[in-house]
């Protein structure tokens, strides 16, 4: 009977050693990936103040009216932005310029009407009931400018509602595309318009298109691989763009 306490408590200790060996290496795997997430945290800061950097410089060389290239899975939508709404076009420009809009989604799309991104939150599947309320942690002061119509392919601002924003100021970072310039003309002079498509009118109505949920989401993703300064708008001599897709 004692041999048989004595080689319990033996089997004890030994699983107890065991067992405090097995949580030590799980704490050391847990920090050393504690360490490598931090490190690739930092590398990751690294290289957005960098991307920030050259895009504050390549903002300086453009022209007044550049002209992006918003690369989709359907097809290119090349917009020119207005000069008479500079916030709205420094914005866009910077946000482009250091990757911002890569990856994201359109996700409201209503056939007769625009079709709308730019939502960060659209990276994440599980963010899904969120899609629409994301983006930087600011607001543009509205840029209204008559002769600037929701006409086909017109680039615009997204925002909140008048109840909630009643300087009607834009969404840091979401915006739409006009498809039926009569549908959306209601929206002249309330929501700020700072560019136009100058090629890719069909790429618009192809998106417009697509099998939508009730929510007007897609229901087949169609995404942002770039926005990119066009080769038309490029200083001669300008920093290379880091952020095309590979």
């Amino acid at each position: 009977m004692k041999k048989l306490f004595f080689k319990s408590l033996c089997l004890v200790g030994i699983s107890a050693m065991l067992l405090g060996c097995g949580n030590k290496k799980k704490a050391a795997q847990a920090a050393a990936a504690a360490a490598e997430q931090a490190r690739l945290d930092s590398l990751k800061r690294i290289e957005m103040i960098q991307k920030a950097a050259d895009a504050e410089v390549m903002m300086k060389l453009l022209e007044d009216e550049p002209v992006f290239d918003i690369a989709t899975n359907l097809g290119t939508i090349k917009v020119k932005l207005y000069k008479k709404t500079p916030l709205h076009r420094a914005n866009f420009e910077r946000l482009a310029l250091t990757g911002y809009y890569d990856g994201l989604l359109f996700h409201r799309v209503i056939n007769g009407f625009m079709i709308q991104g730019g939502d960060p939150l659209t990276r994440d599947t599980s963010m899904v009931a969120k899609y629409g309320t994301g983006g930087p942690d600011y607001t543009v002061p509205a840029e209204f400018v008559p002769e600037y119509k929701h006409k086909k392919g017109a680039l615009a601002a997204a925002r909140k509602g008048d109840a909630a924003n009643p300087l009607r100021e834009s969404s840091g970072s979401q915006f739409y595309i006009v498809q039926d310039e009569q549908a959306c003309s209601q929206l002249d002079g309330a929501y700020t318009v700072y560019g136009e498509t100058v090629e890719g009118l069909d790429v618009i109505d192809k998106i417009a298109r697509v099998a939508t949920n009730n929510r007007d989401l897609p229901l087949s993703p169609v995404r942002i691989l770039s926005v990119t300064l066009d080769e038309v708008s490029r200083p001669k001599a300008a920093p290379a763009d880091t952020t095309k897709a590979e």
